[in-house]
């Protein structure tokens, strides 16, 4: 088990990955990237129905990128090789070989949105909100999650997100169509319950859907567009609009 996630094999047949830094809001670390991938390589392995992403904490499922180690005096070139990771990250769950499910029990921002559009479906508990963010910070989607929402939602509402910047509730999104299913608080912390009707499904057939979507989805170059989306976060880096950003939210009483 890693120290920032947290990983096992469920008794209903599954593969469960909960992000596990709740003290920083389960901001994703570049250790916690590493953890992400060496999960998501083990589970490849396994003879699971599926896998739950999910985390620990009920406020925060994931405020978005570590300014410990995403920081406002990187270079173009240190903040590419930095973003570069979870990148990889998104693209394995892009083409994981059965559905990746999203449970959002908490609020996401950022980075936290960008992993939760890798999934494949995203399950909310009815209280949360959600913001592509990056744009208020004077950058752009880092990690290729911007180039995957356009695949994800209609592509003028990924467009006014991404350049807006605001932040959603989640019947919105679910209208939307980013959220699949919005949940009583109640029914998202039964994940038996909540999980059953993709429990029932044989393995094989998990496989077969997700084959099918999967090349539905990868028609487009989208690896291409998630690339191209990491070179141009990284171009604005050490704009004075982003520098500028980081420092007030660092400035911010804890």
């Amino acid at each position: 088990m890693g120290e920032t996630i947290t990983y096992h094999l469920n008794a209903g047949g599954y593969g469960e990955i909960r992000l596990n830094r709740p003290e920083k809001r389960n901001a994703i670390s570049l250790q916690m990237a590493k953890e992400l991938k060496n999960a998501l390589n083990y589970f490849r392995v396994q003879e699971i129905k599926f896998l739950l992403i999910t985390a620990n904490g009920e406020k925060i499922f994931c405020a978005g990128g570590d300014l410990n180690d995403l920081h406002g005096q990187l270079s173009k070139e240190e903040a590419f090789n930095r973003l570069v990771p979870m990148k990889e990250v998104l693209w394995e769950i892009v083409n994981f070989p059965v559905p990746v499910i999203c449970l959002l029990i908490g609020d996401a921002y950022g980075g936290g949105c960008e992993l939760a559009t890798a999934c494949d479906l995203r399950i909310a508990s009815r209280e949360t909100k959600f913001g592509f963010i990056q744009a208020k910070l004077g950058i752009v989607p880092g990690w290729g999650g911007g180039a995957l929402l356009y695949e994800k939602v209609h592509p003028d509402f990924a467009f006014q997100w991404i350049i807006e910047g605001k932040v959603y509730d989640a019947k919105t999104l679910e209208r939307k169509g980013w959220i699949h299913r919005v949940a009583e608080k109640s029914a998202i912390l039964d994940e038996e319950q909540l999980l059953k009707p993709y429990m029932q499904r044989s393995r094989q057939q998990m496989k077969l859907i997700k084959k099918q979507y999967i090349k539905n989805l990868l028609q487009k170059p989208i690896l291409a567009s998630m690339t191209e989306e990491v070179k141009n976060s990284a171009s604005l880096w050490d704009s004075p609009e982003h520098i500028s950003a980081v420092e007030k939210f660092l400035a911010r009483p804890s």
